[in-house]
């Protein structure tokens, strides 16, 4: 109940300060030719939340971007538009390769924590490597009014420096300054810091799902509020929405996710985390739509082969695969059909 407590709290965050663009482009990018009409937003928003609350009670992630993507695309194809296939070939690039990309990276650093480096070195390269990114993550508060900026490139703005010359400086101070916080902690008391470090991953994680999984909920909203409403109050909204979803729903996904598909320790979670942050922030920053459920599950999966099989249930990997395909079809059939239903009967 405390992790859902503060994963609420982040992802509140996330949503706010990173959400723009995925709800931008599940809003306005995934169909051409048709905007979304209020009845088509109640249908493909109705066909995804029951999908995913089946899920959650079932005890399977079910991808919520899967079910919003393919009920967002079925209801907009039932209303006469076009098919966005530059967008989708995008799209389904990432779904394909975060599995393999995800997984490989946790299964690397779990090898590295486990057999390869000194915990007391590994751990801080890898706390200098996460400090790196975040000095690379956009933020709105950055930039100016609704436009998203790096910290790096904050300080390139407002010093004067070039861009090149800007990003390697903060990257490089940023690296340096999380190795180095990192190692005074490890090297004081090594559990205590690996704990530490961990707890830093896990919010950072959460934050980041806030800012891709907002677009799922208040994407298809965009086109009906326009310009009468900021963006920052509609990703506000989506955000308290993700606040109560994570106090209610969280607990029972949290124990599916740290027992069912791996037994994790500290070594292992930390391996998992580290590119379920870096794939998700770069999501965000392109704007797909993509399962934070396949990341981090991916991710789990992989850091708990590194240790042999750690755990590893392969009849619930066969069974979570099935539920996302299954639900990225179910959820287009069901919104097309339905829309389709509605304009027969002469109500949309």
């Amino acid at each position: 109940m405390r992790a859902g407590f503060i994963v609420g709290v982040l992802g509140l965050a996330g949503a706010v300060l990173q959400g723009a663009n995925v709800s931008e482009a599940v809003g306005t990018e995934l169909i051409y030719g048709v905007t979304l009409t209020p009845l088509a937003v109640v249908v493909a928003l109705i066909t995804a939340a029951g999908l995913v609350a089946i899920g959650v009670f079932a005890g399977y992630p079910i991808a919520t971007a899967f079910t919003v993507t393919g009920a967002v695309v079925g209801t907009g194809l039932a209303m006469g538009g076009g098919p966005a296939w530059a967008k989708y070939q995008q799209i389904v690039s990432l779904w394909i390769a975060v599995p393999f990309v995800g997984g490989a990276i946790a299964y690397a650093t779990a090898r590295l924590l486990r057999e390869v480096v000194d915990e007391a070195v590994a751990i801080p390269f890898l706390a200098g490597l996460v400090g790196a990114l975040i000095a690379n993550v956009e933020f709105v508060l950055l930039g100016p009014s609704d436009v998203s900026e790096s910290l790096s490139t904050w300080v390139g703005v407002n010093t004067g420096l070039s861009p090149t010359v800007a990003t390697a400086a903060v990257t490089a101070a940023a690296f340096l300054a999380a190795a180095g916080a990192v190692r005074w902690d490890v090297t004081r008391d090594e559990a205590a810091g690996q704990r530490h470090f961990l707890l830093v991953l896990g919010g950072l994680v959460a934050f980041s799902a806030g800012g891709s999984q907002v677009g799922l909920a208040v994407g298809p909203v965009l086109p009906l509020v326009g310009d009468s409403i900021p963006i920052t109050y509609v990703l506000l909204g989506g955000g308290i929405g993700l606040l109560v979803g994570s106090w209610t729903g969280a607990p029972r996904m949290i124990k599916a996710l740290a027992q069912d598909y791996s037994s994790l320790g500290p070594r292992r979670s930390i391996a998992a985390l580290i590119p379920s942050f870096a794939i998700a922030q770069a999501a965000v920053f392109l704007g797909v739509p993509v399962s934070f459920n396949e990341i981090i599950v991916s991710a789990i999966i992989g850091s708990g082969y590194a240790a042999g099989g750690g755990g590893v249930s392969r009849e619930k990997m066969v069974k979570t695969v099935a539920a996302w395909v299954g639900s990225l079809a179910l959820a287009f059939g069901v919104s097309y059909g339905a829309f389709s239903a509605l304009e027969l009967l002469g109500l949309s």
